[in-house]
């Protein structure tokens, strides 16, 4: 009788049927081998239906005269064809559009302009400056004469300059004599002279100590703050 030591050296038996399979997907049979390099794919009838060319169906070009069969030549039209066949009538009220020139009545031909149509009438007069070339038109010799009403004649009237109005000051003036003998102050002169810029940290020294630093006390908060926790401090054993 074989010991234990020699039972469990005995190697495990192969259940397997096909000892080489290499994949979980069939069972019964090996799986046929690849004797290319290129996987063939079958394709359903409906993908070869798809892959076929379309085809292309030759234009039919139609006569541009064609033959009137014998039932249209004996139709005869209904009465609703025969009240859409009919133009549109214009919408009541409607006239035909204008010449361009319309002929004058005798009304207008003959009609004498009033005095203030030739009031309107003439040209409005322009003042004439220095220096320039243009020269003025001459005035019509037709002159009306007419009364104005007081309101017109006081709107007509130039408004007067204010008693403060002041003219514009000329390009060059003279300058007082107190302006130039004036002195500058200590003052105008530090306001006039430029900023002095330096660059950033030029001049700086890090290890300066100022005097309100070094004669500076700490509050209680800070001094409570800056003691260590009292779980993080160990208790010394006396010795």
């Amino acid at each position: 009788m074989a010991t234990r030591t020699e039972r469990l050296a005995q190697p495990k038996p192969d259940h397997l049927r096909y000892p080489d399979r290499r994949s979980v997907y069939w069972l019964d049979h090996l799986p046929p081998e690849k004797t290319g390099s290129i996987t063939k794919t079958e394709l359903t009838p409906r993908w070869l239906e798809l892959c076929r060319n379309k085809k292309s169906y030759a234009p039919i070009t139609l006569s541009p005269t064609w033959e009137v069969s014998k039932w249209a030549l004996q139709a005869v039209a209904s009465d609703r064809l025969c009240r859409l066949a009919k133009p549109l009538q214009p919408a009541a009220g409607w006239q035909p559009d204008r010449p361009l020139l319309a002929p004058l009545n005798r009304a207008t031909q003959t009609a004498m302009p009033t005095s203030r149509i030739c009031q309107l009438a003439q040209p409005r007069r322009r003042p004439v400056l220095e220096g320039d070339d243009h020269k003025p038109k001459p005035e019509p010799t037709t002159h009306i004469s007419y009364r104005a009403s007081a309101h017109i004649e006081l709107l007509a009237t130039p408004k007067h300059d204010h008693t403060k109005f002041r003219e514009e000051r000329p390009v060059s003036w003279i300058v007082s004599k107190a302006a130039r003998n004036y002195v500058a102050s200590k003052r105008v002169l530090e306001l006039s002279s430029p900023k002095e810029r330096t660059a950033l940290f030029e001049g700086y020294d890090p290890y300066v100590v100022s005097r309100a630093a070094r004669s500076a006390s700490s509050s209680p908060r800070i001094q409570q703050l800056s003691l260590p926790l009292p779980r993080k401090c160990s208790s010394k054993k006396e010795g």
